[in-house]
């Protein structure tokens, strides 16, 4: 009998552990979801993205280009480093990311512009900006962030070309911004900024823009992004751009 009962005894100690460690499973937290990317953003809290041209950069570090051209910029700059005019030149480096703002771009640009040694770039930002992407900012912030990419780029022997932020009615991602004033005044400003530094100014305008300071309807789906003719527009202007920017 006092066998049966020593046993009934473990049994009973058995099923209240594993009742214990049941309970302990279920009661566990649930494991966090993996944060998501924001826009713009890299991985692992990667802000402004460091790490997107890290393995791209590696072999340009190492081969010296007198005529290297670095484009820096966002979705615009990524969609252009696909069409002929940069995919065709062997000097012309891409370094756009999609979303980005002046501010992350900014973070960047020591390791994807002036690591490289380019002889010139060509800087490209603000759409996001207006958009309200990495949340509001003023007009003097904006500038002050493409005021900080030219520094740089002077401070390192690098010629500058500052580009016009192009037109755009509405953002698709955040409409009802009415962004056609806001660029139009911050595009005066890095005209006149442009002249003030003695680096060349590219105005896409002429080109891409209607009247009404929106995107011509030809020239992209969205009314943000060229298309391929939008790009085949601009082109002209960059190359021109480019070569005033070699004679300095």
């Amino acid at each position: 009998m006092r066998a049966f009962a020593t046993l009934g005894f473990i049994a009973m100690l058995a099923l209240s552990q594993s009742t214990a460690s049941f309970a302990q499973v279920a009661a566990a937290p649930t494991p966090a979801p993996a944060p998501a990317r924001g826009v713009g953003q890299g991985e692992n809290g990667d802000w402004a993205w460091l790490a997107r041209y890290r393995d791209a950069n590696q072999p340009l570090l190492a081969s010296a280009d007198a005529k290297r051209v670095v484009f820096m910029g966002d979705s615009i700059t990524q969609g252009w480093a696909a069409q002929p005019f940069i995919k065709d030149n062997a000097h012309f480096v891409g370094r756009g990311i999609s979303g980005q703002t002046t501010p992350q771009m900014l973070l960047r640009f020591r390791s994807d512009v002036v690591a490289l040694k380019p002889a010139v770039v060509h800087i490209m930002g603000g759409t996001n900006d207006v958009a309200l992407n990495t949340g509001p900012e003023t007009p003097e912030e904006i500038e002050g962030y493409v005021a900080g990419m030219v520094e740089i780029a002077k401070a390192n022997g690098i010629r500058v070309v500052i580009a016009s932020i192009p037109p755009a009615a509405d953002f698709p991602w955040h409409p009802g911004l009415a962004p056609g004033p806001k660029i139009s005044a911050l595009n005066a400003w890095l005209k006149e900024y442009a002249a003030k530094q003695h680096v060349v100014y590219a105005d896409y305008w002429p080109a891409i823009a209607t009247p009404e300071g929106a995107m011509k309807p030809e020239y992209s789906k969205d009314g943000v992004h060229p298309n391929a003719d939008g790009y085949a527009a601009m082109a002209p202007i960059a190359e021109a751009a480019i070569a005033k920017a070699m004679r300095r």
